[in-house]
């Protein structure tokens, strides 16, 4: 949502219609339900999640301060989103994710963006980037329109409330690296270090939030019963136990990969 803040019109639509500030986490767990059927379900799924979230945006109108128009259903601003939400998720990785050449080659950061393309266009977005190349000069072209973000919403978003004292050490970890992966054209309107130059500062921010996502995939494991489900039902993986002990039917469990 840094980035995202930066475009007037999309940050006039979540302030007048979303809960992002009443129930953050409730916020943020719509979003990652997205994601994951997205990511880990079947066509039919990811379809029928499109269609929820789409209902939603049809829902999503009115105007700003300055009596411009906005709609969450307006391709343009749903191509905003999706640049803005690709080139963090996809740089975030690249500044403190695993290395995944070795699995999926040099040219994966183009593969992640054709993906993502796909989930864009089932919600209306158009024209939109199938490469990283193609992603820097789609980021460059909205420039003009872009904004500062308001001041309200960084601070909201540098500490929001219901964390305790652990998770809000982690939060702040991973906000300070947050705001040092956004695109060099969005990061002076979102009000944001960027990935311009690398300052030493800036590599121990990001080495930091690097030890700590490691420490906590440690934690978590790196798989769970929706990556499980989906590699069973592609049949990279047996049937999971756990799938048969709930008595579902192998054949129609929940979330599994379309690619």
């Amino acid at each position: 949502m840094l980035g995202q803040a930066a475009h007037p019109l999309a940050m006039a639509g979540v302030a007048r219609h979303s809960t992002y500030r009443s129930d953050p986490w409730g916020r943020l767990s719509g979003t990652a339900r997205w994601i994951v059927v997205t990511t880990f379900g079947s066509a039919e799924l990811a379809e029928r999640e499109a269609g929820r979230v789409r209902g939603m945006h049809d829902r999503v109108r009115g105007r700003d301060e300055q009596g411009r128009p906005y709609s969450a259903g307006d391709p343009d601003l749903l191509r905003w989103v999706h640049l803005a939400f690709t080139d963090a998720f996809l740089h975030a990785h690249l500044a403190v994710g695993t290395d995944l050449r070795p699995r999926f080659g040099s040219r994966w950061p183009d593969r992640y963006v054709d993906d993502w393309a796909r989930s864009a266009r089932a919600l209306g977005a158009t024209d939109l980037p199938d490469s990283a190349a193609e992603l820097a000069e789609a980021l460059h072209s909205v420039a003009p329109r872009l904004e500062p973000a308001p001041a309200d919403v960084r601070r909201f978003l540098a500490a929001p409330g219901g964390l305790g004292r652990a998770e809000g050490l982690f939060y702040r970890g991973v906000v300070a690296a947050g705001e040092r992966i956004v695109a060099p054209v969005v990061a002076g309107p979102a009000g944001v270090p960027g990935r311009g130059r690398r300052s030493p500062v800036d590599r121990a921010v990001l080495g930091l939030t690097r030890t700590q996502l490691r420490v906590l995939r440690a934690a978590l494991g790196v798989s769970g019963p929706t990556v499980e489900a989906a590699r069973y039902r592609i049949g990279w993986d047996p049937c999971p136990d756990w799938l048969v002990q709930d008595g579902t039917h192998p054949s129609t469990a929940g979330s599994v990969s379309r690619r």
